[in-house]
């Protein structure tokens, strides 16, 4: 799996670092594909009898089984997974909502996966210093089109034209972590017939 390269000039984006672990009563790990293998790690260097503690979340690859079947094989003591990163955040929310104090959350892969995760465990009141977060795979954005509020998953163009309104936005680097997504703004609102060529630069 690609590591990211993260633009550290960026002040709204969140900073994201290499999962370890950390002391706590309960152990919740959140990861798609891109962020399988982190978790992995994590669990091979862990003592003994830390996977007693743990619960897992997992976004696969349509039709990928190797890495549910490696996750499965770690022997935690709770494991789901999910066909889609909405399905699985919502399982989160259930989790955390009987979580005791002390527990912590892993979160590996792409940015949609953790920054939805992310904005589910604020909403059930895990404070921020016992969430880790380590960004893998693609760098596609979500965006919130400012103008019609429609969210575009996925995106790795710049600009990307809006689903709803047909707007061509460009893709701005604030990042909003409420919404978890970056933000669109019309690009060619002066003069909608200028010829704006769409290029591929979030990969």
């Amino acid at each position: 799996m690609s590591e990211s390269l993260i633009e550290e000039s960026i002040l709204s984006r969140p900073t994201y670092g290499t999962l370890a672990i950390a002391p706590g009563l309960a152990h919740y790990f959140v990861a798609d594909a891109s962020g399988a293998e982190c978790v992995i790690r994590v669990a091979e260097a862990a003592p003994r009898d830390f996977m007693e503690k743990v619960h897992i979340l997992y976004v696969p690859t349509p039709g990928e089984n190797a890495l549910i079947t490696a996750l499965y094989a770690l022997g935690a003591k709770r494991f789901e997974h999910f066909p889609t990163i909405d399905d699985a955040v919502a399982r989160l929310g259930d989790w955390l909502s009987d979580a005791r104090m002390g527990s912590q959350l892993y979160l590996a892969g792409t940015e949609t996966l953790i920054g939805k995760a992310v904005a589910a465990a604020e909403e059930c009141g895990l404070d921020h210093s016992a969430v880790q977060c380590e960004h893998r795979g693609s760098l596609a954005r979500r965006v919130q089109c400012v103008h019609c509020k429609t969210m575009i998953e996925k995106v790795t163009t710049q600009p990307v034209k809006c689903p709803s309104c047909d707007l061509l936005l460009l893709v701005r680097d604030h990042y909003s972590r409420r919404l978890a997504a970056f933000q669109g703004v019309c690009i060619n609102a002066e003069d909608p017939t200028e010829d704006i060529e769409i290029r591929e630069v979030f990969k």
